[in-house]
C-alpha cells in the first residue's frame, strides 16, 4: 500500500517557519505529500485541528525549526509497512553552527548526566529499534493518522508532554514505537541562558502534569524534585555527614563536565557544563514541584482557540 504523508507544522501567530527549508529539498513522490502550517497560540490544539483537516494515512509532526534531511519520508514509510508500527521518528541533533552555549546544551542533553534516560532524544545512536516514550520527541514524530483521530489525538491540557501521555495510550493499546537514529532533525538549542532555565522550568511542570493526567509514574524523572527538597532542608541540618550526597552530585557533575568536553575536544565547554548540569536538575525539579501542586488550580483558556490552517502545499486532487 502507498502511503500519503501529511507535515504538520505548529508556529506562533506571524513566526518563521524555518523547517520549510529543510522540506523544499525532499526526496518524495510529489503527489503523496501535503504541508500543513498551524497557526495558533496553543500548540497541542493546533496540531490536532490540522490533523483532524489533514488527508494523508501518515501524520508527521515537525517544530517551525525542525531541519531534514532529503529522504526522511521514504526511510519513515519503511517503517509502517509492519502493521503493528503505530509511531515512527528519530532525535532532535544540534547544529554544529550553534553558539559555544548552544553546543554545550547540546552536549549536556546528550550525557547521561543531563538527558538520562531521555538523552537518545538528542543523539544519534544504534539501530532503529521499538522503544518508549522517552526515546521520541514531537518536534520529530509521525503517528497513523486513523489511531491517531481514534485516540482523540493530543491532549489539549498539556503541553508540553502531551506526546508522551498520547504515546502511553498507545502502548497500552499494544501498539508499536519506533526511534530511528536516522531520522534525525537538527534543531539549535535555546539562545540564551534564561530561555535553557525556563525550558527546563516547563519540561519538569509538563512531565508533572502528564503524570497527573495518566497516572503513569516514572521514579527516576523525580530524583531532580527529590533533589531540591534536599537542598532545600540542608541549612537546617548541622551534622557533616548530610553534605556528603551534596559532594558527591559535586564530583559527578565535574566527571561529567570533563568528559562531555573531551569529547567535544573543546575546553571551553568545561565550565558551561558545569553550570549545565545542575540547572537542568534544578529547573526540572522546580517544574515537577510546581506542575503538581499548581495543576488542581491550572485555569483553562475562555472561549474557542484561533487556529489558522495553511497547506503549503496539498495532495494533487481537489479539497473536499
Amino acid at each position: 500500500m502507498t502511503n500519503k504523508v501529511s507535515i504538520i507544522i505548529p508556529v506562533k501567530p506571524g513566526g518563521t517557519v524555518t523547517a520549510l527549508e529543510g522540506l523544499s529539498r525532499l526526496d518524495f513522490p510529489p503527489d503523496l505529500l501535503e504541508i500543513i502550517v498551524a497557526e495558533g497560540a496553543q500548540p497541542s490544539v493546533q496540531r490536532n485541528r490540522a490533523a483532524r483537516e489533514a488527508r494523508g494515512d501518515i501524520l508527521y509532526f515537525l517544530d517551525d525549526d525542525s531541519l531534514t534531511v532529503p529522504d526522511f519520508l521514504h526511510r519513515t514509510v519503511r517503517h509502517y509497512a509492519n502493521s503493528a508500527v503505530a509511531a515512527v521518528g528519530g532525535p532532535s541533533l544540534t547544529p554544529a553552527s550553534d553558539s559555544l552555549l548552544q553546543r554545550s546544551i547540546g552536549i549536556a542533553l546528550a550525557a547521561p548526566m543531563g538527558g538520562g534516560g531521555m538523552r537518545n532524544r538528542y543523539r544519534r545512536t544504534g539501530m532503529a529499534r521499538a522503544t518508549g516514550d522517552h526515546e521520541l520527541i514531537l518536534c520529530n514524530l509521525s503517528f497513523r493518522r486513523d489511531l491517531f483521530l481514534e485516540l482523540g489525538g493530543l491532549d489539549e491540557r498539556l503541553y508540553p508532554n502531551e506526546e508522551n501521555e498520547l504515546m502511553d495510550r498507545v502502548r497500552r493499546g499494544g501498539s508499536v514505537l519506533i526511534h530511528d537514529p536516522d531520522l534525525a532533525v537538527y534543531r539549535s538549542q535555546r539562545p540564551t541562558f534564561r530561555a535553557f532555565m525556563r525550558q527546563f522550568l516547563n519540561y519538569g511542570r509538563g512531565r508533572a502534569e502528564q503524570t497527573l493526567i495518566s497516572r503513569s509514574f516514572h521514579p527516576v524523572t523525580f530524583l531532580p524534585a527529590l533533589m531540591l527538597l534536599y537542598l532545600a532542608t540542608a541549612p537546617f541540618v548541622t551534622k557533616p555527614v548530610y553534605y556528603l550526597p551534596l559532594l558527591c552530585y559535586a564530583g559527578a557533575v565535574a566527571l561529567a563536565a570533563f568528559q562531555g568536553a573531551l569529547r567535544a575536544r573543546e575546553a571551553k565547554v568545561f565550565p558551561l557544563l558545569m553550570a549545565i548540569f545542575p540547572t537542568i536538575h534544578l529547573a526540572y525539579g522546580a517544574g515537577l514541584w510546581r506542575g503538581f501542586i499548581g495543576w488542581p488550580f491550572k485555569k483553562t483558556r475562555a472561549g474557542e482557540p484561533v487556529v489558522t490552517l495553511r497547506w503549503v502545499k496539498e495532495f494533487p486532487t481537489d479539497r473536499s
